[in-house]
């Protein structure tokens, strides 16, 4: 490594007391987050969550021939009544799945159901309801009144997608209804990118792993099961390598382990300068890495930079800040590097805030809350409760952030304010 580099001071905004406006770490995180090289083919039923590696072209009309939307009688809008009302004769029916056989005549009607192909002869669909039925010695009958369109009720081959459209552009995620659409074109496999592999980690003395006796000041480590649980609703590849005990030579290993395997890396704890010192210089000496105090609450201090060619957060060790942190800051730049084109990964609602929240300025302020309607159907939120970065059961009795922004004011109640919701974030 560059000596000039590796002598770069491990810093707080570059020695400035002042903290780091979220803006400003979003923007610089994003200034190196690049997208990983890689595809490969999949199976339709094994790319949801997927991010599409190539636009993907229709090989056929949907639908693939003029069809009948609703169940009732094809006939040509040539014998629409103008005045008064009409006989047609029903020489017949078409299914869906089983077309009528042979051209439609003037002054006649096919029965036809939903989906089936209009017979030839034909261009409207007239309702089943909207028909009065007779049943003649000659044979069946409709009487067809007026108030009818040309081409009503009929569904165009490839209205919904004409052959050559593109249907998926590169970088579009695949949810059910993109599975659907494939699916209806006959596309049995998609070129997707590969997944994105996310080395993890805890670091503390403390941490013992689930299963073993505790002793008095250690507690649980449930920071690798939130990140696990992250990073698998993201759709990554996982690299647990599980708690690394506070030994310098222990820390610098699990670094180069994690940089070695994966595309990004995530450690939790040690992410503040005032914790232990040779964390900070092992990720000075394998990489370049700042220690930011961010202008956000909970979730202040934030390690970031590359060690080799992964990218490196460093989060904090309080559960609820290694969620926040997570969905401010690494969740947006883990969703570009797997290729994806979202421009809002995390979308906020207003809604009517029921609690008084206090603010201090100069900060973006978090509250874990409950969204919720009134007796009107109008979004409100109220605090969940304790605010405590330690408090894990707060989050679980959440169900969105209030995010009240770096220039915003407290909080009184009936007051508008932007939301995160956690369905489709967490």
């Amino acid at each position: 490594m560059n000596e000039s580099r590796r002598a770069q001071p491990i810093d707080c905004y570059e020695g400035d007391p002042e903290l780091l406006p979220v803006a400003e770490a979003l923007c610089r995180i994003d200034a190196q987050t690049t997208i990983v090289a890689g595809n490969e083919q999949v199976a339709l039923r094994e790319a949801l969550g997927r991010i599409v590696a190539h636009a993907i072209i229709s090989p056929m009309n949907v639908p693939g021939h003029t069809n009948s939307a609703m169940d009732g009688y094809a006939l040509s809008a040539e014998d629409l009544p103008v005045n008064d009302s009409r006989r047609l004769t029903v020489p017949g029916t078409a299914w869906a799945g089983r077309p009528y056989d042979g051209e439609v005549a003037r002054g006649s009607a096919v029965r036809v159901m939903t989906g089936a192909i209009m017979p030839r002869g034909t261009d409207t669909v007239i309702m089943k309801e909207q028909v009065e039925e007779q049943l003649l010695a000659e044979g069946e009958a409709i009487v067809i009144g007026t108030g009818h369109r040309a081409g009503q009720n009929v569904r165009q081959a490839g209205e919904d997608i004409a052959i050559g459209d593109c249907v998926l552009n590169a970088g579009k995620r695949i949810t059910p209804a993109e599975l659907g659409l494939l699916g209806s074109l006959g596309i049995a496999e998609v070129s997707v990118k590969r997944r994105l592999r996310v080395a993890f980690f805890s670091t503390g003395d403390e941490l013992r792993s689930l299963g073993e006796p505790l002793a008095p000041g250690e507690v649980y480590d449930s920071n690798r099961y939130i990140l696990y649980g992250m990073l698998t609703r993201l759709g990554a590849e996982l690299i647990d390598l599980g708690v690394i005990r506070d030994e310098p030579e222990a820390v610098r290993g699990a670094f180069l382990e994690a940089a070695r395997l994966g595309d990004a890396v995530i450690s939790t704890g040690g992410a503040s300068t005032g914790d232990a010192d040779y964390i900070g210089q092992t990720l000075a000496e394998l990489g370049e890495v700042r220690f930011w105090r961010i202008a956000i609450r909970p979730g202040r201090p934030l390690a970031f930079g590359r060690i080799g060619e992964a990218l490196f957060f460093g989060l904090p060790g309080n559960p609820v800040a290694v969620m926040v942190t997570f969905y401010q800051f690494v969740q947006p730049a883990l969703i570009r590097m797997m290729g994806s084109s979202e421009s809002h990964p995390n979308p906020t609602v207003r809604a009517t805030c029921l609690s008084p929240l206090r603010k201090r300025p100069g900060r973006v302020e978090i509250y874990r809350a409950i969204l919720a309607r009134d007796a009107d159907g109008r979004p409100t939120v109220r605090s969940s409760g304790k605010t405590g970065s330690g408090l894990l059961h707060t989050m679980s009795d959440a169900n969105c952030f209030i995010i009240l922004p770096e220039d915003g004011k407290s909080v009184e109640p009936g007051a508008e304010v932007d939301v995160q919701p956690f369905f489709g974030l967490i």
